[in-house]
């Protein structure tokens, strides 16, 4: 049985192995797990816009068993590892203090060219806006909440373009005694031209 630090030391000894990547070879699933608004906020203030406990369930569903790869700050908005995922941290700050078992790496090329030596069949891109940028030529999948109200927001995720999108499935959610905003759950996977 592998252990979380050897783990931790095998992936940090391919980073240093991998000087140049290619995103060409990825084989591993590059995925999306995002809940936007109608103009794409994301985030307020480092907190999400609105409660919302049915997506809640979904992002866990979708991501528990998986890696998960966010922001230094979608980190420091979660205040604690996501149990049941390897979470990846992308930070420019060297040293940044993570709890045992949180892999930290600089730039993203790194952190998925790592992930993909373990044998992951999925690294799912879980924020901020900054990050979802970064890997938007990368995703093939996305799950999308999305939530049916235009919110202030600070944090945005970027504009889909359609053309390069499927629809592979969706399910709506009214609004309730629990739910302030009406949402949908889609899932879309990337087509090529």
């Amino acid at each position: 049985m592998v252990t979380v630090i050897a783990l931790k030391r095998y992936i940090n000894a391919l980073c240093r192995h991998f000087s140049t990547f290619d995103s060409d070879k990825i084989t591993m699933i590059v995925s999306f797990v995002v809940a936007a608004a109608e103009n794409n906020a994301i985030g307020k203030d480092n907190t999400l816009p609105w409660r919302l406990p049915e997506d809640l369930k979904f992002f866990k569903r979708t991501t528990t068993g998986k890696a998960v790869v966010m922001g230094r700050k979608t980190y420091q908005s979660l205040g604690k590892p996501l149990p049941g995922r390897l979470n990846v941290v992308l930070s420019r700050t060297a040293g940044l203090a993570l709890p045992e078992g949180v892999l930290l790496f600089a730039d993203l090329k790194a952190a998925l060219a790592a992930l993909e030596e373990t044998g992951i069949e999925e690294a799912c891109i879980i924020g901020g806006g900054v990050i979802f940028e970064l890997a938007m030529p990368l995703a093939e999948r996305l799950y999308l909440t999305r939530v049916h109200a235009v919110v202030d927001g600070d944090t945005f995720f970027p504009a889909i373009d359609h053309s390069h999108w499927l629809l592979k499935w969706e399910k709506k959610h009214e609004a309730d005694e629990k739910h302030l905003y009406p949402f949908t759950f889609q899932e879309y996977e990337r087509i090529e031209l």
